[in-house]
C-alpha cells in the first residue's frame, strides 16, 4: 500500500509538472492574486507586479524594453539591418505602450486613490475585528483589480507581441541555433519569490519531486519538500471551502506525503533500497 501511495502521488506531481512544461504559459498568478485566509496578504504579494508599479512606469518600461532590444541582439547576433529592425520594433512597442497608458489616465488615477483609501484603512485598529468593516476592503480590493485589470492586460498584450517581434527579426539559421528569449521581470521589492520566478521554477520542481518519488529515491527528503509546499497551497486557500477547487485535497495529499517520509516507503520498490543496503554495510562492514 505504501508502494502504491508513493506511485500515485509520485504520478499526480510528475503529471502536472509535465502539463505545466508543455504549456509554457503557465501561470500561478490567479492562485495568489485569490488567495484567502490570514495569509492571504503575503501570498498576494507574490504576484509579481500585482500593483503595476512596474508596468504602469513609462521610464521603468521604455528602460526595460531598450534592455531586451539590445539583449536580443546579442543573443542572435544582429547584422546592421536586424539592429536596424529591432530599433523600429521599440519604437512601435513603445508608441503602442504610450497609446495604451494615456487611453486609460482616469483608470490609472482612480486605481491610485483606491490604493490611498485601502492603505488607510488598514491602518485603522478599529477594523481588524469587525468582519463587515473587512469585507468592505475585500470588495474595493475587488473593484481596483477590476478597473486594473484590462490595462494591465492591454500591456501585456504589447509585451509579448514585442518579445515576439524582436525574436522574429531572427533568421531562420539563427533562431535554430538560438533558442527564444523573453524580456526579464525584475523582481518584486520586498519579496524573495514572486510568480516571476516561480512560474518557471515550479513545473520543474512538479517533474523531479514527481520522478523521485516514481523511482523511490531520497522519499524522505523528497516527502518532506513536497507536503511542505502541499502545506502553503492549503494555507493560501484557508479555510477551505467545498468544492473541486478545495485546498482540502492538497492537505491531504501533503499528508500522504508525511506518511512516506516517515515510513522511508522508497525502500520497498525503489532505489532507496540500495541506498539503505550501501548504508547498512558502510555502517557495519562485518
Amino acid at each position: 500500500m505504501l508502494v502504491l501511495l508513493r506511485l500515485t502521488i509520485g504520478w499526480h506531481f510528475f503529471s502536472e509538472g509535465v502539463d505545466k512544461v508543455r504549456a509554457g504559459n503557465w501561470t500561478a498568478e490567479p492562485f495568489f492574486a485569490n488567495a484567502s485566509g490570514p495569509l492571504a496578504p503575503q501570498f498576494r504579494k507574490m504576484v509579481w507586479d500585482a500593483e503595476g508599479d512596474f508596468r504602469l512606469d513609462f521610464e521603468k518600461v521604455q528602460l526595460q524594453f531598450a534592455r531586451f532590444r539590445d539583449q536580443v541582439g546579442k543573443h542572435y547576433g544582429f547584422d546592421q539591418a536586424q539592429l536596424a529592425e529591432a530599433q523600429d520594433n521599440y519604437i512601435k512597442a513603445m508608441k503602442q505602450y504610450s497609446y495604451v497608458v494615456e487611453l486609460n489616465s482616469n483608470e490609472i488615477e482612480e486605481f491610485k486613490l483606491g490604493g490611498d483609501r485601502i492603505a488607510a484603512l488598514e491602518q485603522d485598529p478599529t477594523r481588524s475585528g469587525v468582519s463587515s468593516l473587512k469585507g468592505q476592503m475585500e470588495t474595493i480590493r475587488r473593484e481596483r483589480k477590476a478597473l486594473i485589470a484590462p490595462l494591465l492586460n492591454q500591456i501585456k498584450g504589447v509585451w509579448s507581441n514585442y518579445e515576439l517581434a524582436q525574436n522574429r527579426v531572427a533568421d531562420e539559421e539563427q533562431r535554430n541555433a538560438h533558442p527564444a528569449i523573453s524580456i526579464m521581470k525584475p523582481p518584486s521589492p520586498g519579496v524573495l519569490m514572486d510568480t516571476s520566478r516561480i512560474d518557471v521554477i515550479l513545473p520543474y520542481f512538479d517533474v523531479v519531486i514527481g520522478l523521485l518519488l516514481l523511482v523511490g529515491l531520497f522519499t524522505p527528503l523528497t516527502g518532506l519538500i513536497a507536503a511542505g509546499f502541499l502545506g502553503s497551497v492549503f494555507l493560501s486557500q484557508y479555510p477551505p471551502a467545498t468544492g473541486p477547487s478545495s485546498s482540502i485535497y492538497p492537505l491531504i495529499e501533503g499528508m500522504g506525503c508525511l506518511v512516506l517520509a516517515s515510513t522511508g516507503s522508497g525502500r520497498f520498490a525503489g532505489l532507496d533500497f540500495f541506498l539503505h543496503l550501501i548504508t547498512r554495510r558502510t555502517a557495519d562492514p562485518d
